[in-house]
């Protein structure tokens, strides 16, 4: 006996834990060694790494000031020349011919948002760049295309100054104009004022270009002839133009550059945390500290205060960063700084190659080895990922079809699948003879099945088929099962939808709950949704059977809710789960009265209050239960409003529950004309309607006693 069975159970013992055994094995001796190679690499490249950034910080900090320089000491050369060229040629700025020649000064710059020149005789030409083309200019949005405009004031005595726009392609050609009345005074703007009192270039502080909504400082030149003052040409520069030069010049990859002023305050920043403008007032620029990046506030305001130039270390959260903060040179003419933040693992990618390079090796060799064991051991990984996938299905009551059975040379595995499978087909049987509400509870805890209950508040359901033994007479056995079946089908399809409970299947007809064994929120609701569900698509079902030439069928319900006993009765050997009480014969005694009123939905008052107004309900009568003294208002359910416009009651429903209602109330208060004037009016709404008509026979004299008196106990 311990021969060869012996050595297979020994073997199958030792390979079920394989996996996991070796991984573990493989990677305690070999992770220790990569974190070794790792920390001696990093320790000798991380002076390398931090000498490396300090000196690109350095670097990067003095290109980017010198590039800003340069395009400053460009605007003032630009404006400069500007200027000279109008105090050699007085009469050029006086006319269109200026137009090219400000256009390509537009051109040359990255930044400048628009160049320009106003005279002292009130004119104003300028060359535009539209930074945003879908904007209306005079209330008309830029033809398709356009990416520059001219501008042009030319002011006439005694006549109205005209503010006119031709707009330009990329190339210079006009795509369009449009023009409008306009009071802009070129002589009143203060870059214009303070060119004049400065006498010479200058540059404008942070101020809002009320044109455009946006903030940004002006460089402008005076140009006099013969002591006479004649203009001003001027360039602006916004500050978001200095943000997206920024953004397109970055140290690294996760690197930012703040553009400061004296103060700390941001003029411009590469990762656009500020924006500008958007409204014409004054410019309150936001402090390094206030903006939305945390970490460069932090860095700002813990630098170093021996200089204003500096290159240092910074640490937050575990992360290294270098930050560099310069000013500017003494003849820029504005004492702004710039600052750049970047971290140091930016730089390790490339100093670490050598690093990289060291551990290839080494992360191949562990890697062939894993997918090696890992084929091995998935021997007996795999399947019981497989059996563990089923058994969750089965548990879910979820249909396994799709899970082919699970094939292992391992003996246990093996006799394990032949079991679930088992298992599987068990409960899938069980599920169809016991409320799969019950059976998904069992699978999920770890109670077992007893002989008891409890008392709840549920909602019961009854259905019955219309006119069965006529119809078994005028259709064949194997049709009427058929259409038996789809119709079962149908109301247990609708009462898993709602979230219903079938008890049990009594020849055509069918038992169903509400609020058990899982509780359930608005059970009587759901339990009138599923009816009118129900009887919606059995409509649709009819049409396509009169297309057929065959005949009809009409389904009742009846709807109650009511305190009840559910649980599970019978014997050990077999029970079943279901509600006994009171409540369950009144429901089924509803459905029985739809064929006395010829309604097709009849609920109690209890179901009606539990469900609120969201029913579209009429009343039909009071009946007497036997054992209650209080009669029982019974209504016929027509329609629910918010649970799909399949179930939502038409304008005649409505038009027809009011009427029945009206003459209700009537009945009740005991005004007997009113209510047969009231029946009446509902006949002339539906001449057919069975409710109308049974009470109107009743007030007249021509029928039995209350059809509402045989809803009693017949048990």
């Amino acid at each position: 006996m311990t021969g060869r069975d012996g050595q297979d159970s020994g073997r199958e013992g030792f390979s079920v834990p394989l996996k996991p055994a070796v991984l573990l094995v493989v990677m305690a001796m070999t992770l220790p060694v990569l974190l070794a190679i790792i920390q001696i690499n990093y320790r000798s490249t991380d002076r390398v790494v931090r000498d490396h950034a300090m000196k690109l910080v350095e670097t990067f900090r003095g290109e980017t000031i010198e590039d800003i320089d340069a395009e400053f000491r460009n605007f003032n050369a630009q404006i400069a020349s500007a200027a000279e060229l109008g105090r050699q040629e007085p009469g050029f700025y006086e006319d269109n011919r200026a137009l090219p020649y400000l256009f390509e000064l537009l051109r040359t710059s990255r930044t400048a948002l628009n160049v320009y020149v106003g005279l002292e005789d009130g004119s104003f030409r300028q060359a535009r760049r539209l930074h945003d083309p879908s904007l209306a200019i005079h209330d008309v949005v830029p033809p398709e295309g356009a990416e520059y405009a001219y501008r042009l004031l030319e002011p006439q005595p005694g006549v109205p100054v005209l503010d006119r726009y031709v707009f330009l392609d990329p190339d210079r050609q006009p795509l369009g104009e449009v023009s409008a009345q306009s009071g802009y005074d070129p002589r009143q703007r203060a870059w214009y004022q303070q060119a004049v009192a400065a006498g010479e270039p200058m540059m404008t502080d942070p101020e809002v270009f009320w044109a455009f909504g946006l903030v940004g400082f002006t460089a402008a030149a005076p140009y006099i002839v013969d002591g006479t003052l004649r203009g001003v040409v001027a360039i602006d520069v916004t500050l978001d133009n200095f943000s997206d030069y920024l953004a397109d010049n970055l140290l690294s990859p996760n690197s930012v550059s703040y553009l400061l002023d004296q103060r700390g305050n941001v003029l411009a920043a590469s990762d656009r945390v500020t924006t500008y403008g958007s409204a014409n007032e004054v410019v309150d620029l936001p402090h390094v500290t206030d903006v939305g990046d945390r970490l460069v506030a932090l860095a700002y305001a813990n630098r170093p205060q021996t200089t204003s130039d500096e290159v240092f270390s910074y640490s937050h959260e575990g992360q290294d960063y270098i930050v560099g903060l310069s000013g500017f040179s003494d003849d820029f003419g504005k004492p702004w700084r710039l600052m750049v933040l970047t971290p140091l693992a930016d730089f390790t990618q490339d100093l670490n190659q050598n690093n990289r390079h060291m551990v290839t090796f080494g992360l191949v060799a562990v890697a062939v080895q894993m997918i090696i064991i890992y084929a091995v051991a998935s021997l007996v990984a795999s399947p019981l990922h497989r059996l563990a996938a089923k058994v969750s299905r089965i548990q879910a009551l979820t249909p396994g079809d799709d899970l082919a059975p699970v094939r292992s040379s391992v003996r246990e595995i093996a006799a394990l699948s032949r079991a679930i499978e088992t298992l599987d087909i068990a409960v899938q049987a069980f599920a169809r003879f016991v409320p799969v509400g019950l059976v998904r509870q069992l699978l999920q805890s770890d109670q077992k099945l007893a002989i008891g209950g409890q008392s709840k508040f549920l909602t019961i359901f009854f259905s019955d088929m219309e006119g069965f033994s006529a119809l078994a007479e005028r259709v064949a056995s194997r049709v009427l099962l058929e259409r038996i079946s789809t119709m079962l089908e149908l109301v247990s399809g609708r009462v898993h939808q709602e979230r219903g409970t079938i008890d049990k299947f009594v020849g055509d007809g069918v038992m169903a709950f509400w609020g058990a064994p899982a509780p359930l929120d608005d059970h009587a609701w759901h339990a009138c949704v599923a009816a009118l569900r129900i009887q919606r698509e059995l409509d649709r079902l009819n049409d396509t059977w009169r297309g057929e030439d065959a005949p009809e069928m009409r389904l009742r319900v009846g709807i109650h809710s009511d305190s009840v006993l559910v649980g599970n009765v019978g014997s050990r050997e077999r029970m079943s789960y279901t509600v006994l009480g009171d409540g369950v014969n009144i429901a089924a005694r509803l459905e029985s009265l739809n064929k006395e009123y010829g309604t097709l939905i009849c609920i109690s008052h209890d179901t009606f209050r539990e469900a609120g107004d969201r029913l579209c309900v009429r009343p039909i009568d009071e009946v007497a239960v036997k054992g209650r003294r209080a009669r029982i208002t019974v209504y016929e359910l027509m329609g629910a409003m918010g649970a799909g416009h399949e179930v939502e009651a038409s304008a005649e429903d409505v038009a027809l529950a009011r009427a029945t209602r009206d003459a209700f109330d009537a009945l009740v208060a005991g005004d007997r004309e009113a209510a047969l004037a009231g029946y009446r009016a509902v006949l002339d709404l539906r001449p057919d309607d069975r409710v109308a008509a049974v009470h109107v026979d009743r007030l007249t004299g021509q029928a039995v006693p209350r059809i509402a008196e045989v809803i009693h106990d017949e048990s």
